[in-house]
């Protein structure tokens, strides 16, 4: 089976705007759509959980308006990025998809929720919250003092904000971070400083926009995220739990913004298990 280290890079026409994809793992119904977080191209996804999500399902990953090898700039909304994953899945010819995004991507998937429920079956949401859940300004500073911290140190600003910095998590961050590397053919282009701009001023527009009203959301959704997120607070993501009727949560121990990477080997069965219900 073709897995996400060498899965081709695919493209699609969308109203006029090349946008760049990946598509692997076993023929299912319904596929698994990937929304990726701030500034990640298709690169960034942890090759243990787009895997082992593909050995029992079809797996699409794909770079947004504007991001990585995609076309077009990137918008500032996350109403626009839900229209324009839409715009994305129906090209494809898609009737129905289940959804799983992280961080950034989760926020994106609740707007295709809200505005396209008939296109999703199930949908994972992971390291996010609901939308004017506030602590928005909060996270900008964490944001801004890791970057400090990874140009002082050389390194990558994802150990500060997705793992605990504690021995358990340094560790998962090293690993996880030498996954990212084991693809070395046909990678994606890195983000465009517009497009990681667009996406800041978005999550800041979320994070004081009016609360949207989840109660309306009828899919069972899984909610995941660590017991500690420093970016997303977890607490934000148990309030969206308790909003959306057909919501299950998950907490992993000991980790943070990354803790479906740092727990890939329990997350993924959880996941399958929720798709599988």
């Amino acid at each position: 089976m073709t897995t996400w280290k060498d899965a081709p890079n695919r493209t699609i026409d969308v109203n006029g705007t090349t946008f760049t994809y990946r598509e692997l793992g076993k023929a299912s119904e319904v596929p698994v759509v990937f929304l990726h977080h701030l500034t990640a191209v298709l690169d960034d996804w942890d090759p243990r959980v787009i895997d082992g999500i593909a050995e029992h399902h079809r797996v699409i990953a794909f770079d947004n308006r504007g991001v990585g090898a995609t076309g077009g700039s990137a918008p500032s909304t996350v109403e626009q990025m839900g229209t324009d994953a839409i715009a994305f899945i129906r090209a494809l010819g898609l009737q129905k998809i289940d959804l799983l995004g992280f961080s950034l991507g989760g926020g994106v998937a609740q707007m295709v929720l809200l505005q396209a429920p008939e296109l999703v079956r199930r949908a994972i949401v992971a390291g996010s919250g609901p939308r004017g859940g506030g602590g928005i300004d909060k996270m900008g500073t964490i944001v801004a003092v890791a970057y400090l911290k990874a140009l002082l140190t050389l390194s990558d600003p994802r150990n500060f904000l997705f793992f605990p910095r504690n021995s358990e998590g340094k560790q998962a961050a090293a690993d996880y971070l030498r996954r990212l590397k084991e693809r070395t053919d046909n990678r994606d282009k890195r983000i465009s400083i517009q497009a990681a701009i667009a996406q800041i001023k978005a999550i800041r527009r979320a994070g004081r926009f009016k609360p949207d009203d989840l109660s309306v959301v009828t899919q069972p959704v899984l909610v995941a995220n660590g017991d500690d997120d420093l970016m997303v607070a977890s607490s934000h993501s148990a309030d969206m739990a308790r909003r959306l009727p057909g919501a299950q949560l998950k907490i992993y121990p000991n980790s943070g913004h990354g803790g479906i990477f740092q727990h890939h080997q329990s997350f993924v069965p959880d996941a399958l298990q929720f798709l599988a219900d």
